[in-house]
């Protein structure tokens, strides 16, 4: 029998990503440009506005002051159909309406690969838009205006999108760069303070795992930060964004391999928001899962007790728990075979191995997350008699 040859044909291409991350007050105020600018084209392009509900009962002139810009911008852009207003938060990711009505409205107002579609929100919001928009058509020029800390420096920076499925978080996306993010420092002064301080939850991470003289400038404004009125949250959310901006260029973009260094603390934090039905926010899981995985650093002999009271010290500043109930019992220990399988490839957690670097580590000891869980609740209990 004649032995059959295989042929092959390979192709290797590049693509350039290229996109912005503009830092603005009063976005769409008639003396503010930007956004005009920034969709001029050579034709007059459809714009589609995805709103957090929130946000717009936050800032009731929203509406009415996007349609008073897009009127005097007429000759740059159109809004092809009134503002879609939807919930903020996980119900917008877990209840796949919202996402449906983004993908109809592509189709019934006929948004093109040339047209854009907005979402101006938190980051839950931005997550979902971003989804509808890299699938339909293969692609739609999507625009974050992101309205939340979390999101002005963290998620709404970032080339991930997606919703929640079969109970597990981010289940359904893609990797897709937005064409611009615009922070617009405006919208954060109507934020809750839970919403204010979870934020920093994110930078704190980074700075953990990242650079070592970001968390000595968060330990001394700490209280600063609580402060809405103060210019320090202004530069967190700028270095943070950088430092965001800088690991996507230098590294793994799409996440090809087993690795994501930039989710310390989060493979606890992903599994306690779906255990809390998520009543815990995303930045409060996360401030929880940096001192559970630091704990642990501390337990495995990877860090010192000098260093783990410095980073529990911040967060207890900062305003977070250390400990909640749905930390205890065998169903938190599942998340790591989840966050395994959302990576794919063998288990990988960054851990720490002083404050400023991050070390990553193929398996963690069941019983010494465990007793890591014990000494977070001994320490809340400890604060909160204090």
């Amino acid at each position: 029998m004649e032995k059959r040859v295989h042929q092959s044909i390979e192709q290797v291409f590049n693509v350039p990503f290229t996109y912005q991350v503009f830092f603005t007050e009063d976005l769409f105020s008639s003396a503010n440009g930007l956004f005009a600018d920034l969709v001029k084209g050579d034709k007059v392009p459809k714009v589609y506005m995805v709103l957090d509900e929130g946000v717009v009962q936050h800032h009731p002139g929203l509406i009415a002051a996007i349609k008073a810009y897009a009127s005097e911008h007429r000759e740059v852009f159109t809004l092809c159909a009134e503002p879609l207003v939807v919930p903020g938060g996980e119900q917008v990711k877990n209840d796949q309406q919202y996402f449906q009505q983004v993908l109809k409205a592509t189709h019934e107002y006929g948004i093109d690969r040339h047209s854009y579609i907005v979402g101006l929100g938190g980051g839950a919001l931005l997550d979902m838009v971003g989804f509808a928009a890299t699938i339909a058509h293969r692609g739609i020029r999507h625009i974050r205006i992101p309205t939340t800390v979390l999101s002005q420096n963290d998620s709404g920076v970032g080339v991930k999108n997606g919703i929640n499925a079969y109970g597990k978080k981010n289940y359904l996306g893609a990797f897709a760069p937005p064409y611009a993010v615009i922070n617009d420092a405006q919208f954060l002064q109507t934020l809750e303070e839970r919403d204010w301080r979870s934020g920093i939850s994110e930078a704190l991470k980074v700075a953990l795992i990242k650079d070592a003289s970001f968390f000595v400038w968060i330990e001394q404004q700490a209280l600063d930060l609580m402060d809405k009125s103060h210019s320090s949250m202004q530069e967190l959310i700028y270095r943070c964004a950088q430092m965001h901006m800088d690991h996507i260029s230098s590294g793994d973009p799409f996440e090809a391999g087993s690795s994501r260094p930039l989710d310390f603390g989060h493979w606890s934090a992903h599994k306690l928001e779906h255990l809390s039905d998520y009543r815990i926010r995303h930045g409060e899981a996360v401030a929880i899962g940096i001192a559970l995985d630091t704990m642990y650093s501390f337990l495995a002999g990877m860090i010192s007790e000098n260093e783990l009271n410095r980073v529990v010290d911040v967060i207890v500043k900062l305003g977070f728990e250390l400990y909640v109930p749905e930390l205890s019992g065998d169903s938190l220990l599942k998340g790591l075979e989840e966050f395994r399988e959302h990576l794919g490839g063998e288990l990988t957690i960054m851990l720490l191995d002083k404050i400023g670097s991050g070390v990553e580590v193929h398996q963690m000891d069941p019983a010494l997350v465990r007793n890591a869980v014990e000494k977070l609740n001994q320490l809340q209990l400890t604060n909160s008699r204090a």
